[in-house]
């Protein structure tokens, strides 16, 4: 027997999308929302992320907009001193559950369903003891599990694994019970980076680890996406600038090299890959020291004792472990409407910072009656992979900005939300710093989301 919930809204996924969309939603408008998740409780891919994962920009980008990951903490010691905190694992569940718990269900407008899943037509299904329910037909489906993550830990390896060969998801790194004499690391994003970076730090010899490295990344300069306004704009007016002087996207990331905005770990190679995580110079550092780099493609068979890979094979050492960072973390699916016919499919509305886009959704939502008009403010963007995707990416993002922050309601909002990265608090705004830096990067905008547009298009 199916049971009715009585709700305005349905929303699939209970992750950082779905969270964010939610908490400003019910912020601002007096409605009722049935939130569905797969998993046992709100957090989405953060439950099962590896144990020494962190967040790899500062918390206060990260969560819901009415409650701030972190608090706005400073880190005290260690590398990054005087950079913004990065969360790990467990804050961001701790931060999760305290959220759903404090703030959405004592609200009373919010009711949880864990361990169920959407079977569709407004119907969602128990895994624990096959309950259907059901939701009225006039209520609004929101897919907050579109772009959702996959990881390694879910995920089996993307290629074939040999009988002998010991190959583990990224999770299970921190649970080897004996050291082998090499680890072979998989990968060519943050998740790999981080891996490397572990077992740096517990003492592996650099000469004990081979990466594979399919494409090499660019990643931006962590101490530059900061909460704070003369850092952040500062860095995007320095963007635009030289992208306004760029012969090429290649020639571009040259320059946002030389400017100390972009790194690549191998300078002696121009990296394809711009998926643009943030990476810290002491990473970079430490990253350097790993010399047998693979660059024959991707894996196709791990043996023991060799890699078979689509350009060629190497061989590897007999107990060799193999770390399988290559999950699809951001998904390149295709850009829809956010507002659909037949559901509202939160996406990245500015470039990165998705916890942002999916809490814009909600107050544009909240706020406004017509759909056309909320996707004229929120066009979708994407998360990058290639350095056209990436100055996709930010053309979009810029011009979503401009749109929603000539919309005074949106402009004050998005001015006290703490995700948004290029706001400018109230209690800043008359500084002359940030004057000066607002006045620098009015000026580089228009010649360089135009050449930016120009270059996306060869």
């Amino acid at each position: 027997m199916t049971q009715r919930v009585e709700a305005d809204y349905l929303v699939i996924g209970a992750g950082a999308t779905g969270m964010a969309f939610t908490d400003a939603l019910i912020d601002h408008a007096d409605v009722r929302v049935a939130l569905v998740d797969r998993r046992h409780a709100a957090g989405g891919h953060w439950l099962a992320a590896y144990p020494f994962v962190r967040l790899h920009q500062a918390s206060t980008f990260y969560g819901a907009a009415s409650t701030v990951l972190g608090g706005g903490r400073m880190q005290q010691s260690g590398p990054e001193a005087g950079l913004h905190e990065r969360a790990d694992q467990a804050k961001i569940t701790s931060y999760y559950s305290d959220l759903l718990t404090h703030r959405m269900l004592a609200s009373g407008q919010v009711e949880f369903f864990a361990g169920c899943d959407y079977v569709g037509e407004r119907t969602f299904v128990s895994r624990v003891s096959g309950q259907r329910y059901d939701v009225p037909d006039d209520c609004r489906v929101v897919d907050a599990s579109y772009l959702s993550p996959d990881i390694p830990a879910e995920t089996a390896p993307r290629f074939g694994v040999a009988d002998g060969a010991r190959v583990i998801a990224v999770n299970d790194l921190a649970r080897l019970e004996e050291a082998p004499s090499r680890f072979v690391v998989v990968g060519s994003g943050k998740t790999a980076t981080d891996a490397c970076i572990w077992l740096l730090a517990r003492g592996v010899d650099p000469d004990a680890i081979c990466w594979v490295r399919p494409r090499d990344p660019w990643m931006l300069n962590r101490a530059l996406i900061q909460p704070d306004p003369v850092i952040y704009l500062g860095m995007v007016a320095d963007i635009m600038t030289a992208a306004a002087g760029a012969a090429s996207l290649p020639d571009l990331f040259l320059a946002l090299e030389e400017l100390g905005i972009m790194h690549r770990i191998d300078r002696s190679v121009t990296p394809t890959m711009a998926k643009a995580p943030t990476l810290g110079r002491w990473e970079l550092d430490q990253l350097r020291t790993i010399e047998d780099v693979v660059r024959l493609g991707h894996i196709r068979t791990a043996h023991r004792g060799r890699l078979d890979l689509t350009e060629g094979s190497v061989a590897v050492a007999g107990d060799a472990v193999v770390v399988d960072c290559a999950a699809d973390g951001l998904k390149a699916r295709p850009r829809v409407p956010i507002w659909g016919p037949e559901a509202i499919t939160p996406q990245p509305v500015r470039a990165g910072f998705p916890c942002f886009g999916a809490a814009l959704a909600g107050y544009v939502e909240a706020t406004r009656d017509d759909d056309a008009e909320k996707n004229r403010l929120c066009r979708p963007s994407s998360f990058g992979n290639s350095l056209v995707d990436w100055a996709t990416m930010n053309v979009t993002g810029l011009r979503n900005s401009a749109a929603f922050g000539a919309e005074p309601d949106i402009k004050e909002w998005s001015d006290r939300v703490a995700l948004n990265p290029a706001r400018v608090p109230p209690e800043q705004a008359g500084s002359p710093a940030v004057a000066d830096v607002v006045a620098r990067l009015g000026a580089s905008l228009p010649a360089g989301v135009d050449r930016l547009a120009r270059l996306t298009a060869g």
